[in-house]
């Protein structure tokens, strides 16, 4: 390879430190004056559903809405009642470390205050049979969207380890398999070598996603409230029958996760237990 590895584009010329020229409240304020859309705060509750599944049944149980006030040129932002907290807001189909951030950027600056994630992921080191949950504390950052956030390092760990302690002993309550550890954030699932899978599983990481350690960083940087979770739904595809969630395509055991994350977060604020 030519070049040393800090003269290559994904780690040169950041300047962590240095304010964006391009800012989500700026394009925020063009989308709503193209649109005629009137400043309405997005909840404080926000959702990432990469799978879209959960919001596709919101949709098909007629138990969402659209948001009258979200700006963003890409997605819609439905909100909906989530059991044991109140409204919340969710975006459907965010794939990827980049288009993740892009939305959590645009969701802080709309009023959000704390953004969950929950996006399908595949088995690295089997807990059991799938599906479970993973409760992701940090992630492996083979992405690039990391890199323009914080300085290069082998993990983004999560921002808020207390928070994260609260989200765990909620989620003990529930009566779905939920686990906390280490993943692998790439942006190139069909890279996913024998090799690679071999040396994540090395490191004791449990599962492959797309989207947390780019989350992770964003939210270390800017002191966001972001819990990522992978929903272990696969092996691949290395056999028939993958990609099974359970239940209405696993909305029902996600809606309980995010009720048990979403109390965690309230008592946080509270100074609860």
């Amino acid at each position: 390879m030519n070049g040393k590895p800090g003269t290559w584009p994904i780690l040169a010329n950041k300047h962590h430190h240095e304010p964006s020229v391009f800012k989500p409240e700026s394009l925020l304020r063009e989308a709503r004056r193209q649109r005629g859309l009137p400043v309405v705060d997005v909840p404080e509750l926000c959702i990432l559903d990469p799978d879209g599944d959960l919001v596709r049944y919101l949709r098909r149980t007629g138990k969402s809405r659209p948001h009258a006030g979200w700006a963003c040129y890409h997605t819609e932002l439905l909100t909906f009642d989530l059991e044991g907290y109140g409204e919340a807001g969710i975006v459907g189909c965010a794939v990827g470390s980049s288009f993740a951030v892009l939305l959590a950027e645009q969701m802080f600056a709309s009023g959000c205050q704390c953004l969950i994630s929950v996006t399908s992921a595949g088995c690295i080191t089997a807990l059991g049979p799938t599906p479970y949950f993973v409760l992701i504390d940090r992630a492996l950052r083979d992405e690039g969207t990391s890199y323009h956030y914080l300085p290069p390092s082998e993990f983004a760990e999560a921002p808020n380890p207390e928070l994260l302690s609260r989200v765990e002993r909620q989620l003990g309550s529930l009566d779905v398999k939920c686990y906390r550890g280490t993943v692998w954030t790439t942006d190139a699932p069909y890279r996913e070598t024998e090799q690679a899978i071999a040396a994540a599983r090395a490191k004791h990481i449990m599962a492959v996603e797309m989207e947390a350690a780019a989350l992770y960083a964003f939210a270390t940087a800017k002191m966001r409230a972001v819990i990522c979770f992978a929903h272990v739904t696969n092996t691949m595809a290395q056999s028939n029958g993958d990609f099974e969630k359970g239940d209405a395509d696993g909305a029902t055991a996600t809606l309980a996760v995010l009720g048990a994350t979403a109390a965690a977060w309230a008592a946080s604020l509270q100074g609860t237990a």
